[in-house]
């Protein structure tokens, strides 16, 4: 007897149904394409217990014939396709004609269905995947799908169901992505008889996504769109200010088709990058139009992923999209403080800084070079005016959160001898973006040039320090803090970016080499990195077993402890979770080196010295963010201040 049978329709009909049905919000999400292929302007949703008891799905599309709803409850039985060179260019949302038979092989279903050409309705009963009944009914023009006790024949998938808001949350989630890609289209969601959610169609589509998003100020989202060979990104993104705590808020369309694109999402997250610290995702809106022919959209039995012809082209062109609108809206913008008087007092400090020249060094702290640019040295300045008292707790301009980081340095006493390198005079061929923040050229971005040429910290008045660790501006609409540590550690990674493009940045040959104990796994990794640790000053060997020599180190770090940079360096390089590509390390390592080599919370600065730094920061690329994602800046809006003291 063989040992090989044919399944029975019914049986192989559950195994589909179990690829294309994994929970009510699949059912939701074929019934709603299934409408909006049909043209439909109006779509409602109705669920009762999470989608266990009652899925409903009405449209006012162009409905079925009785003919065609009959063929509509057969397996691989379409309207939208007809030809090998169809499947391949697809250009509706349903495609495969599976949604109804696999639906109905899993439940009660009921079809209530009429087109423009009919006088009747027809309604057609399917329960377990066995045609019932098929009778004709009055009915307005579209079609109502009802779906009850859904997996009442497969009592161990419904077991697995989740509890009634999470399956909602799901169902709502397949809703709100569609309503982002069709905002003409009105969208209604009721549970239990209250509606749960209800979008109106939209006339602008960035009230709809900001509907969709919500909880982010209109103001925070800032618009994207660039074009390279068919391919076109347009959309949304927020602030680096505005995030969450998981990737929910990010939304990705293509075609109009909501999928979890590896591709897609990683490029996003790129054009981020450095702007959000370690935790926190952005809140996006990405519609990605392809041609149809150089999309796979027949991947996956959901149909939730795609794979692009040219994914490269794709990823770099969202990345580059997402930095450029970023770029463009994240360099503050303000007038310097205080008027004839402000500009007088940055002259003297100024001049002070120039009269520093040549002066012999006595003590440890920022410095200024010959040129008036910011080196290490300790001079035993006196420190600047600090201020003790608290702000006012008003509404801010916050760019992000600004979490505790490690690294931070000490609070007061057992600062480090600090080099004069520790802030490099950059050349006047090397005034432009890292090539981490390059973007590109285009007639339809803003000129980089002029953002480029438009300095904004040098020209605040500086107040003085708070508690020694935040720089305190004037700008004629309001306070400014700088975080010393965060904005000296984006000059110093800047810096060794510009330096590692073209020349090898000064290093200090160490009388005595120091030797670092390693294990195997880490000594082996760093290994790999020496030849690529000399474009940062760094000169390390092996030296048999897990021992590395340390014989120079950057200038920026002399006086510093180089062992535990060496190990973190070491660390990330051998760990799995860490980045792979010898260009991404590379990049990692100038970020830590920059962060070990960066003044510390804690220590004094001069009037000269802080503003110094301020010239630095204006040299950045991404000046408002260090290279773990931190703000380097806040700002608090004279008006928040004034109401705080009740002066308006």
């Amino acid at each position: 007897m063989s040992k090989i049978r044919i399944l029975p329709d019914i049986l192989s009909n559950k195994i589909a149904a179990g690829e294309v049905v994994e929970r009510p919000a699949s059912v939701v999400k074929e019934l709603a394409e299934n409408a909006l292929d049909a043209g439909a302007n109006r779509l409602l949703v109705d669920i009762e217990q999470g989608g266990r008891a009652l899925i409903r799905v009405g449209d006012d599309g162009c409905g079925m014939s009785r003919d065609d709803a009959l063929l509509s409850i057969e397996r691989h039985a379409t309207s939208k396709i007809a030809s090998d060179q169809d499947l391949f260019n697809i250009r509706t949302l349903g495609f495969r004609g599976e949604a109804l038979p696999s639906i109905a092989a899993v439940s009660k279903l009921s079809v209530v269905t009429r087109d423009a050409a009919s006088d009747s309705g027809t309604e057609l009963t399917i329960e377990g995947g066995r045609l019932v009944n098929v009778a004709e009914t009055g009915a307005p023009e579209g079609t109502l799908v009802t779906v009850r006790q859904l997996f009442f024949n497969m009592p161990a998938r419904r077991k697995f169901l989740k509890s009634i808001a999470t399956e909602m949350a799901h169902i709502a989630d397949i809703l709100a992505s569609m309503a982002l890609a069709w905002p003409q289209v009105q969208f209604r969601l009721t549970h239990n008889d209250r509606v749960v959610k209800s979008w109106p169609a939209a006339t602008d589509p960035f009230e709809r996504a900001a509907d969709v998003l919500g909880g982010v100020p209109r103001g925070d989202l800032h618009p994207v769109e660039l074009s390279l060979e068919g391919i076109t990104v347009s959309g949304w993104i927020s602030h680096p200010r505005a995030y969450r705590k998981s990737a929910s808020g990010v939304f990705i369309l293509v075609n109009r088709r909501f999928v979890r694109d590896r591709v897609a999402q990683h490029a996003l997250f790129q054009g981020y990058s450095q702007r959000l610290v370690k935790g926190q995702f952005p809140l996006a809106v990405l519609f990605i139009q392809v041609p149809c022919d150089q999309v796979d959209v027949n991947v996956h039995p959901a149909k939730s992923e795609v794979r692009f012809a040219r994914p490269n082209d794709v990823h770099e062109l969202i990345r580059r999209a997402v930095a450029q609108t970023l770029y463009d809206v994240d360099r503050p913008s303000w007038k310097p403080g205080g008027g004839h008087e402000t500009d007088l007092k940055t002259s003297q400090v100024r001049e002070e800084s120039e009269s520093f020249e040549g002066r012999r060094p006595v003590g440890g702290a920022l410095s200024l070079d010959s040129r008036g640019e910011a080196g290490f040295e300790d001079r035993g300045w006196k420190a600047a005016p600090t201020l003790k008292q608290e702000l006012p707790q008003a509404s801010v301009t916050i760019v992000g959160e600004a979490p505790g980081l490690d690294n931070r340095g000490p609070a007061k006493a057992g600062l480090p001898q600090v080099h004069e390198e520790a802030i490099l005079q950059p050349s006047a061929s090397s005034l432009q973006p890292p090539a981490s923040s390059r973007l590109p050229q285009s007639s339809s971005l803003s000129s980089q040039t002029d953002l480029w040429d438009k300095r904004s910290f040098d020209g605040l008045r500086v107040i003085g320090q708070l508690h020694d660790t935040y720089i305190i501006c004037e700008a004629d609409d309001g306070l400014i803090l700088i975080d010393q540590h965060a904005a000296h550690e984006r000059v110093l990674y800047e810096q060794l970016t510009r330096r590692a493009e073209n020349q090898r940045p000064p290093s200090q040959a160490l009388l005595v080499p120091e030797t670092v104990e390693l294990g195997f796994r880490e000594a082996q990794a760093l290994e790999i990195l020496v030849p690529h640790l000399g474009e940062l000053g760094l000169d390390v060997e092996p030296f048999g077993g897990g021992t590395m020599v340390v014989k120079s180190i950057p200038g920026f770090l002399a006086g510093r402890d180089i062992r535990p940079l060496l190990i973190e360096m070491a660390e990330m390089a051998s760990s799995s979770a860490g980045p792979t590509d010898p260009q991404e390390v590379l990049d990692f390592c100038r970020q830590r080196a920059a962060c070990h080599g960066a003044i510390r919370a804690g220590q004094a600065l001069s009037p000269a010295q802080m503003q110094a730094l301020l010239r630095q920061l204006d040299e950045c690329g991404n000046l408002s963010h260090c290279p773990h994602g931190r703000p380097t800046w806040i700002k608090y809006e004279t008006g928040a201040i004034e109401r705080s003291f009740r002066r308006v």
